[in-house]
């Protein structure tokens, strides 16, 4: 995949680059980052160096994972990650991926991580025909589960020992987003439901929820 750049109104989502690493470096020293993210403790300045130059655009070079640095467009400071990632299944016929993200704690409550979702998940399902998008997190997350409910993720459970996390096994929250979660109204019945920007959304495969 050819990294790409999206925009919202107050931010710039791109791939990270390596004059990133500084401030990624210092966003990760928060402890609550490594606490419900795969990001190691202690958090050095080669592992920010790593991320950000080896990690990030290998991900985009071998379709494992697309990530972004969400920074503001006032001031270019660095506001966070977000991530498609577990791409094995992103081909047809599965068309899957899973959404993460983590925010700079000077960030938080402002409703970035939200509003660089919004534009992760257009993109996602109109330009890569994502079908399925899941939100994993160690249960307990609340911070993770509350953008996710925004976004319009459905809880559909916990898995018992999911992640290990420190040496343990933790139990972990799943969710999903289908394109059709995203319909704000539904178009003519030729054109299909209608995304997030008022689009017709691509041609998914049949889906056949369970009544029982």
């Amino acid at each position: 995949m050819k990294p790409v750049t999206l925009t919202t109104e107050r931010l710039v989502l791109r791939p990270f680059a390596s004059g990133d690493a500084p401030a990624v470096h210092a966003a990760c020293q928060d402890p609550e980052i490594p606490r419900w993210t795969v990001v190691p403790s202690p958090y050095s300045h080669e592992e920010a160096e790593r991320f950000v130059g080896t990690i990030v655009p290998e991900g985009w070079r071998d379709d494992t994972s697309y990530t972004f640095a969400i920074l503001s467009r006032a001031d270019d400071t660095l506001v966070g990650a977000m991530a498609l990632v577990r791409l094995a299944q992103l081909r047809a016929p599965e068309r899957q991926a899973e959404l993460g993200y983590w925010t700079a704690k000077e960030q938080r409550g402002k409703g970035y991580t939200t509003e660089a979702g919004r534009a992760v998940l257009h993109w996602a399902f109109h330009d890569l025909g994502v079908e399925r998008l899941e939100w994993l997190a160690e249960a307990g997350n609340e911070g993770s589960w509350g953008v996710a409910r925004k976004l319009g993720f459905q809880r559909e459970g916990t898995l018992r020992a999911k992640l290990l996390h420190d040496g343990t096994r933790r139990d972990c929250w799943i969710g999903s987003l289908l394109p059709s979660d995203l319909a704000g109204a539904e178009g003519p019945a030729s054109a299909g439901p209608l995304g997030a920007a008022g689009l017709p959304l691509p041609d998914t495969t049949p889906y056949l929820p369970h009544r029982g």
